[in-house]
């Protein structure tokens, strides 16, 4: 019975935990990782063919992202998650595989103008994107699933983003069972829309994030309403647009809610008619997944609206931009409005087309709402960058730059606290992942010192038998190297040897059939070699 630390270890981006129990080779979460690459990631134990199951947390890329890889390299098990997280890939995987593609074509065109002959090959294609969505199974809050033998799940909400979820798993090998806890990225509480995160109860292991180990929230409740009507009645008096950089999913929905609020009770005054712009295909389609889901999954204070027939993200003035020609429009209006664009952290997307028309002009304000990882275009906006580059052109920073403050989706030190303390019996160990590299090592100090907790913070590649409950391998980091040209599973080539590996695993399962099967299996192989040779 073994787990392996793959991703988000001393890191916060591309969560990835590798299981091996009864035969079966299982992941929880095959994220993207995304910003600075600190360390290098540990690869999988086992070729992607071999993985007969995923269970994913939630549907931030930085979980999910890599899931059309898996299938692309071999994958053929199934991804099993709850129901809005399903709802939500559907859209965010193909919107990944969008993007992928979009950026090599421009990068092909760059190198064309520059006569490099490198040309660049999406990480993987809406091909691959579709086949994974194909695996998803959706599984609702709070039922125990027997997965197959010695395998049972759980998800339970932990309110971080719609159908995010805790994850408790059964494990059964050679007649034991060790219950492990995959906490997933872990909500704020009286947060907007969304239900605070709910407790577990038991555990033998517990694996959870740490992206804000290091701080605490405001004591009180910020005023959010308030805090952004006076963002938006100074940069409107100034003639400006407030740009949001926000992820699709998520923060847009609860932008809105904040934003409708504003409109309703006419907040800015001399401006109680501004108009605002979703500018993003996917915050719009993943709006309509928080409107199916709002039963499951709206808190108290949303469900008020609801039930008097009311929509908490809609208002009068709000304007969807689905096209290209709708989205380079909106710059070319001078009345002063809101923009909220994805990504988030400026990586990719729309939001740099507005950053370049919006970042150098003094009278506009780009409002940021989210966590900014290391080495992200909007960490460097924050920490004070007076000259970035978008689309190859240097553009100076002279718009104002503010952040919404205690504007988290994370819990802070204390939800975390309060979360693993929330276990009627300290487990046998937490493993402390998903922080930057120095949060990861304090918060585990802090659980050990203060609270008593069997705490330590695995770096990727440590391996941990959950029946002897020993480390069997202490991985030690390894510095992150600079990435050079490979080939990547879109690849013609590629897929052929991923298929090859995929025909050589079913081989080696074969071991056990009658021997007539094997021998009409054997026939087959040849013939497709003959065909080829």
């Amino acid at each position: 019975m073994k787990l392996i630390f793959i991703g988000a270890d001393h890191e916060v981006t591309g969560s990835c935990h590798y299981l091996e129990v009864a035969g079966k080779h299982m992941l929880v979460d095959y994220g993207m990782e995304q910003g600075v690459n600190v360390f290098e990631n540990a690869p999988l134990p086992v070729n992607e063919s071999m993985i007969d199951y995923v269970f994913l947390t939630h549907a931030h890329v930085d979980h999910s992202g890599l899931l059309p890889l898996l299938f692309a390299r071999g994958f053929r098990g199934q991804i099993f998650t709850t129901d809005a997280t399903a709802d939500l890939c559907s859209i965010m995987l193909r919107d990944c595989a969008h993007i992928q593609t979009m950026e090599a074509e421009w990068k092909n065109r760059k190198a064309k103008r520059s006569q490099s002959v490198a040309a660049a090959e999406p990480l993987y294609t809406m091909e691959d994107a579709e086949g994974a969505i194909k695996r998803i199974v959706p599984c609702h809050y709070g039922k125990e699933i027997d997965i197959c033998e010695g395998v049972r799940v759980r998800f339970t909400d932990i309110g971080h983003l719609l159908g995010s979820a805790s994850i408790e798993m059964w494990l059964t090998e050679d007649g034991k069972t060790k219950k492990i806890v995959f906490s997933g990225d872990i909500g704020n509480k009286n947060q907007p829309l969304l239900k605070d995160p709910m407790l577990t109860k038991s555990a033998d292991y517990v694996v959870m994030e740490s992206t804000y180990g290091d701080r605490l929230h405001s004591a009180e409740r910020p005023d959010y309403v308030g805090e952004l009507a006076a963002i938006l009645k100074e940069t409107f008096d100034r003639g400006g647009n407030v740009v949001i950089p926000s992820f699709a999913v998520g923060r847009t929905q609860e932008m809105l809610y904040f934003l409708r609020k504003i409109k309703v009770e006419r907040l800015v005054e001399g401006h109680e008619n501004f108009p605002v712009y979703v500018d993003s295909p996917l915050a719009v389609e993943a709006t309509g997944i928080f409107q199916e889901n709002r039963w499951e999954c709206f808190d108290e204070e949303a469900m008020e609206l609801v039930r008097e027939g009311i929509n908490p993200i809609a208002f009068s003035g709000l304007k969807l931009s689905i096209t290209s020609e709708e989205s380079k429009e909106i710059n070319f209006n001078d009345t002063p409005k809101v923009i909220i664009s994805a990504s988030g952290m400026c990586e990719a997307g729309r939001i740099r087309h507005h950053l370049k028309h919006n970042l150098w002009r003094e009278e506009c304000t780009i409002l940021f709402v989210g966590y900014q990882a290391v080495g992200t275009l909007g960490r460097s906006i924050v920490e004070g960058a007076t000259e970035v580059r978008l689309f190859g052109e240097p553009i100076q920073v002279r718009a104002q730059i503010k952040q919404l403050s205690g504007m988290s989706g994370h819990a802070d030190k204390d939800g975390l606290i309060e979360w693993i303390s929330g276990f009627e019996e300290k487990p046998k160990k937490v493993f402390v992942v998903h922080g930057e590299d120095s949060v990861c090592t304090s918060f585990a100090e802090c659980l050990k010192i203060e609270y008593g907790q069997r705490a330590y913070a695995p770096y990727s590649g440590t391996e941990f038998d959950l029946l002897t409950g020993r480390l069997v391998y202490e991985a030690m980091p390894i510095p992150a190297k600079k990435k050079v040209k490979s080939v990547v599973a879109s690849g013609v080539f590629a897929r052929l040897l991923a298929a090859a590996q995929r025909l050589l695993n079913l081989v080696q399962k074969s071991d056990g059939m009658a021997n007539k099967d094997m021998a009409k299996f054997a026939d087959q192989i040849n013939s497709l070699c003959d065909k080829w040779q």
